[in-house]
């Protein structure tokens, strides 16, 4: 199991955003993560992001040159206080593996890929904290990135509504003003089909409502900071600013001649999509007033490791959502699970298999009946594709597709395709749990409260070995005859497997 943070524990998160790369460096003290080193760079990866999901070898050289210099700061830290988490971009790449190897690398640390709703989580969670919503307040916040724009309401620490959308500074640049022209015509075309984007959920959004907005990231704090200097504003983006800046903007008529006051040479080739994103959120969701926040995801992901794997960690409550919406066994979810554990508690060692694994399982045989609600036969086919495919909070999508290969293997044939998604590193560990599941499953299939009397297991290598009591054994002849089909079956996962009888 991952330790619990001791008082001077050092943290990093890192965001692979798809306009910039930022690393956060923290320590733990009483309690609190206090934020001791900061490095952010411009690699601008939806840059080099083309139509068929490829990626451009020059970006792609560009970020894991960052990454590496990231990862000769961070290599003291311990891998699990290190959290590195890809957004847009790298959700787009039509083969993430081929970046995110040598990626993990470069960085020295493992990397993972979260949906957009999942990054809007996290967003929220950083500004919650860097500054706290008054109290019965729901809050909207905004996070224009390179690539997506995600849009959140919340009150407290908790997020109610969440929402991505496939539009973002760097990626509405090149989709609208790829000659770099900036018209007025091109504009009202462009914010049409940008604010039908937002169209999608502003009635769910304005119907909940709510009492401020904030903007977070760099396009919005640029913005704020165009409104600042245009003295407009002090630093916040009004309705009555957005118009005089997107007129002042447009009278460069070309993007290589901007020159809106405030705004830095860095972020004027992509702030043309930045303010266009922006005025059509404002139009279409009714904003007046939007203060800026210096907070972003990467200060969320910080404050997310302080509850993962302990009693706060959000994936529990999306597991126990999952139980409830689906209306899962929750006796029989709990005698699986109990033996699963029973099996691990036995194997861990031998098998490398941590804590994270060990909370993987659990997760796994718990939700392992889900596809009952949608038809019985090939259930965990249709189990394992909800998990895979569904937007679950907390988790990452390199770990919904680790539950997603236990749920999927955990009765009948293993198809050769199952750990396919998997990334190198989790492979083995996957294996190794999807035979436990398959035995804790197979040993409760007639979902009786039994106890079974005698269990102990033990591995080499990816051999198993498990006993049990002859007498109750013999008392089972289906069980029996169930087990005596398993070798064959769990072969596929890499294993051998020796049952028998005391």
């Amino acid at each position: 199991m991952t330790p619990p943070l001791e008082d001077g524990d050092m943290l990093a998160a890192i965001d692979l955003g798809s306009n910039s790369f930022h690393m956060i460096v923290a320590r733990y003290t009483l309690g609190q993560v206090r934020i001791i080193d900061r490095l952010r760079e411009t690699v601008r990866m939806a840059e080099g992001l083309d139509a068929r999901g490829g990626l451009s070898p020059e970006v792609r050289q560009r970020a894991l040159q960052c990454l590496s210099r990231f990862g000769q700061r961070i290599r003291d830290i311990p891998p699990q206080r290190v959290r590195a988490l890809a957004t847009n971009t790298v959700r787009k790449l039509a083969a993430p593996q081929a970046f995110l190897v040598p990626a993990e690398t470069a960085l020295g640390h493992a990397i993972e890929v979260i949906s957009g709703r999942e990054e809007a989580r996290l967003i929220y969670l950083g500004v919650a904290h860097a500054q706290p919503p008054k109290p019965d307040q729901r809050r909207l916040v905004i996070d224009i990135g390179g690539g997506s724009t995600e849009c959140i309401i919340g009150a407290g620490t908790r997020t109610l509504e969440r929402e991505s959308v496939q539009v973002g500074c760097i990626a509405s640049t090149r989709r609208f003003f790829a000659n770099g022209k900036l018209t007025k015509k091109r504009w009202r075309e462009a914010r049409v089909e940008v604010a039908a984007e937002f169209q999608q959920f502003a009635s769910t959004y304005r119907a909940l409502g709510w009492q401020e907005v904030v903007g977070a990231s760099g396009t919005n704090k640029a913005i704020g900071e165009i409104c600042a200097a245009m003295k407009l504003t002090k630093g916040a983006v009004t309705a009555e600013a957005m118009p005089l800046v997107r007129d002042r903007l447009l009278e460069a008529g070309h993007i290589d001649a901007i020159a809106l006051p405030g705004l830095s040479d860095d972020r004027r080739p992509i702030i043309a999509g930045g303010i266009l994103v922006l005025e059509a959120a404002f139009d279409v969701l009714g904003i007046e007033r939007m203060q800026v926040s210096k907070a972003a995801m990467r200060e969320g992901v910080l404050q997310d490791m302080l509850g993962r794997g302990g009693e706060d960690d959000p994936r529990e409550a999306s597991i126990e959502a999952l139980i409830q919406r689906y209306g899962i066994d929750d006796a029989q979810a709990t005698r699986v699970e109990s033996t699963a554990l029973r099996l691990f508690d036995q194997v861990a060692r031998d098998w490398a298999l941590d804590g994270d694994n060990l909370r993987m399982l659990a997760w796994a045989a718990r939700v392992h009946e889900l596809g009952l609600v949608i038809a019985h036969s090939q259930y965990h086919v249709h189990g394992a594709y909800v998990l895979e495919h569904s937007d679950i909070a907390g988790f990452s999508r390199q770990e919904q597709q680790f539950l997603a290969a236990l749920v999927r293997c955990h009765r009948r044939k293993v198809p050769k395709s199952a750990f396919d998604a998997l990334p190198e590193r989790l492979l083995s560990a996957a294996r190794r749990s999807a035979a436990l599941l398959r035995l804790a499953v197979l040993l409760h299939r007639s979902h009786e409260a039994e106890t079974i009397p005698q269990l102990d297991a033990s591995a080499e290598g990816n051999h198993l070995r498990v006993r049990f009591s002859r007498r109750w054994l013999d008392s089972l002849p289906l069980l029996r005859a169930d087990l005596d089909g398993e070798h064959q079956d769990i072969a596929a996962l890499g294993i051998t497997l020796d049952l028998g009888a005391d």
